[in-house]
């Protein structure tokens, strides 16, 4: 006898969010998401390391391919076509990890694996990563608060292609629309992350140029260890809260909590808009 396949809405959806109904408590984003953190910090971590040997990588294949990394920093067309070829190459990672923020949040467990989960989805987040630097960079040259403003209201859109099966613009629309109501807010939740991030470089930046620079690397490398997961546990916690998060569970709401990343990552595609735990 097959069992029973129930869907559990977890957090806020899109009808309310595009009316502003939702809340965004900066205080008790931070606690929950600090608590995550400590709990499941590992498999950001691994798939954050991943990433970034990929991007130093290819950063170097590119960049001897044209000429050397002075002739690529000398040349604004070369530094454009060296981001375009390391966007390609890492963000199908990154939202691995970001989606491991997201699934933190609804009471998922998350393995390193996850970081290769959804890259049936790559074309689409490639696409949005693109679409998003380009407004944003365009936001900054115009003036410091459109740039601002876009970086706030844009953060969503890579879990949004993901989970709500959406296409990049529609994300990036829906973002806009959605993170408007509530931008100082975020603005206060994402400065906090900056200004820790300010204090972690302080250290590093007092001690680099004195026989103490191990020391500084070892306490910015250390602090980095917990903040980078903060981050995208802040940025999860935020995605659940405004749109919420579908998942389709064999046995009710009361197994949400305890269900694995494995069938989350195998069944994420087989549903339009469901995760299956």
């Amino acid at each position: 006898m097959s069992e029973k396949i129930t869907i559990v809405q977890v957090g806020g959806n899109i009808e309310s969010a595009l009316k502003g109904e939702y809340q965004i408590n900066v205080k008790a984003i931070l606690t929950e998401s600090w608590q995550q953190t400590l709990k499941s910090r590992l498999a950001i971590n691994l798939g954050l390391l991943f990433s970034l040997i990929l991007g130093i990588l290819v950063s170097l294949l590119v960049s001897n391919y044209l000429g050397g990394i002075e002739s690529v920093l000398a040349d604004p067309e070369a530094s454009m076509l060296l981001n375009v070829v390391v966007t390609i190459a890492v963000w199908p990672f990154i939202a691995g990890v970001e989606m491991m923020g997201v699934l933190n949040a609804v009471g998922l467990k998350t393995a390193p694996k996850m970081t290769f989960g959804f890259l049936k989805r790559a074309s689409w987040v490639v696409l949005c990563a693109l679409l998003t630097s380009i407004l944003i960079s365009l936001g900054f040259q115009l003036f410091i608060l459109p740039g601002i403003f876009l970086a706030v209201t844009l953060s969503l859109t890579i879990p949004l292609v993901i989970e709500k099966k959406m296409t990049p613009m529609k994300a990036i629309v829906l973002s806009i629309q959605t993170l408007r109501f509530k931008f100082l807010s975020l603005l206060v939740l994402y400065f906090i992350l900056l200004l820790s991030l300010l204090v972690l470089i302080l250290p590093l930046a007092l001690l680099l140029e004195s026989s103490f620079a191990p020391l500084g690397i070892m306490i910015f490398l250390f602090g980095c260890s917990f903040l980078a997961p903060l981050f995208y546990n802040v940025k999860g916690i935020v995605y659940r809260e405004i749109f919420g998060v579908s998942l389709a569970t064999n046995g009710g709401v009361d197994n949400t909590s305890s269900a694995t990343t494995d069938n989350s990552v195998q069944d994420n595609t087989d549903s339009d808009d469901t995760f299956s735990a």
